[in-house]
């Protein structure tokens, strides 16, 4: 790893490495694109397409976020965009959950669905276009529901879980998986010009208890619709919360739920009792 590092840093500018030198060291010493970025991130060395990160992020923070595995439970309208977002941020592990294939209907709003990947399982959408960004990325795919019986092993591993699921009784079913397996929580919905955000961190079951005062629904968002700025916009918020509880920022949103109106435009908390 040494000669690997040795390499880079020759052929570095500064701090900053750029995409064809890591692409050439993959090459050079035969070792995978997540190989050569840990090594780089390990030498102090930044990918050039970190450095809009730079001055957020540390790179020891990158490196953490490089390290991590996050699950996104539901690939679609929240789900894609939050891949994306995880992604392009150098989240190292992707896990991308969903057993269904992409309709017409997601057109309007889930950023994985064009008119290439209609009929598509939405998983393969999202492995496609996360190998698009970052080779150095590893995308897990599970075209499969979550279940009581399946959760604690799609979950093995992760650093956070996001929800981004259309359905209560499977959100309950997470986040009950999530309270047991002291693993962090990111929740998010979203319901026409309306969306929410909220957290739940180990040892707490504030999205659990949350979510199963609602009973045996479905989510409101079948009955409003949802136009494509709402998932941008409640995903984005997501993928900020799984940063910082990655990076160990503090988050102010320990113990309170947001609610997003983009109709006028107002943002309202509510805090767990």
């Amino acid at each position: 790893m040494d000669k690997v590092q040795d390499f880079l840093k020759a052929n570095g500018a500064d701090d900053i490495v750029h995409q064809n030198i890591l692409d050439e060291a993959s090459v050079k010493f035969n070792m995978p694109p997540g190989v050569i970025e840990e090594a780089a991130l390990n030498a102090n060395l930044l990918p050039a397409r970190y450095q809009r990160n730079r001055n957020t992020l540390s790179i020891e923070q990158q490196y953490a976020l490089f390290k991590s595995r996050v699950v996104v439970i539901g690939c679609g309208g929240l789900g894609g965009h939050v891949i994306e977002g995880l992604a392009r941020l150098g989240v190292g592990t992707i896990v991308a959950v969903d057993p269904d294939h992409f309709e017409e209907h997601n057109l309007n709003r889930q950023i994985l669905c064009t008119l290439e990947t209609l009929g598509q399982l939405k998983t393969a959408a999202a492995a496609d276009r996360v190998r698009k960004i970052n080779p150095a990325i590893t995308i897990v795919s599970v075209p499969h529901a979550l279940r009581s019986d399946n959760a604690a092993r799609i979950l093995s591993g992760c650093d956070v879980a996001v929800d981004a699921l259309d359905s209560i009784p499977v959100r309950v079913e997470l986040a009950r998986a999530c309270a047991e397996l002291l693993i962090p929580l990111v929740h998010g919905a979203i319901a026409g010009w309306f969306g929410q955000i909220a957290i739940q961190l180990p040892r707490e079951q504030t999205v659990l208890d949350l979510l199963e005062k609602c009973g045996d629904k479905i989510g409101i968002e079948k009955v409003t619709g949802n136009p494509s700025f709402a998932p941008a916009v409640v995903a984005g918020l997501q993928a900020a919360e799984a940063c910082k509880i990655i990076t160990n920022k503090d988050s102010s949103m320990k113990g309170r739920i947001l609610f997003i109106d983009l109709l006028d435009m107002h943002f309202e908390e509510i805090r767990f009792e």
